[in-house]
């Protein structure tokens, strides 16, 4: 397979190259883990070693952490998930977040869009307490919920704020 000038001539043998590049700088190697079983002995061999194993007493391990190798940090996670935090030291300072601005004053037009609001959850809830039955509430309490909601967006402001250079780009 030829691909020119851009690929090389033999994709296998340059995959096989670097996987052997690899292995020799010791990437993908497991020493500690058996994973399968020696290729050379047959299967009556391998059940005999496995009985001759079982047979023998073996020792009890002391209770060593194990080396962690190229994934560990360092630390178990019994360790990580039951002792305390290191990095929570009693020296080190904490964040105070800074006084939020204050809100600002309602206006003449926030008090409407909350009187339609209210009348409209009132004529929708409730429209006998008016004196209203429920076949002219339930419209009037629509459109009284329409008006204000439409008078709340239009109140949105679009564009920068007021004293504001638009010329600057993004402001934090």
């Amino acid at each position: 397979m030829s691909r020119g000038k851009d690929g090389p001539e033999d994709v296998d043998a340059t995959f096989a190259e670097i996987v052997a590049d690899l292995r020799a700088e010791g990437v993908g190697l497991f020493p500690d883990e058996d994973l399968e079983k020696p290729a050379g002995k047959s299967a009556e061999k391998a059940e005999k070693a496995e009985t001759s194993s079982e047979k023998a007493p073996r020792p009890e391990a002391p209770e060593a952490e194990p080396d962690p190798g190229w994934r560990g940090g360092g630390t178990s996670w019994d360790k990580t998930l039951f002792e305390d935090d290191p990095a929570s030291g009693e020296d080190e300072g904490h964040f105070v977040p800074p006084e939020p601005p204050p809100l600002p004053r309602p206006r003449k037009g926030a008090f409407i869009v909350l009187l339609f609001f209210l009348l409209g959850l009132l004529l929708l809830i409730a429209p006998t307490l008016i004196g209203m039955g429920t076949r002219l509430g339930t419209p009037l309490g629509i459109l009284a919920l329409a008006t204000a909601i439409a008078l709340l967006l239009l109140r949105v402001r679009q564009g920068p704020p007021p004293g504001a250079d638009p010329h600057n780009g993004a402001q934090v």
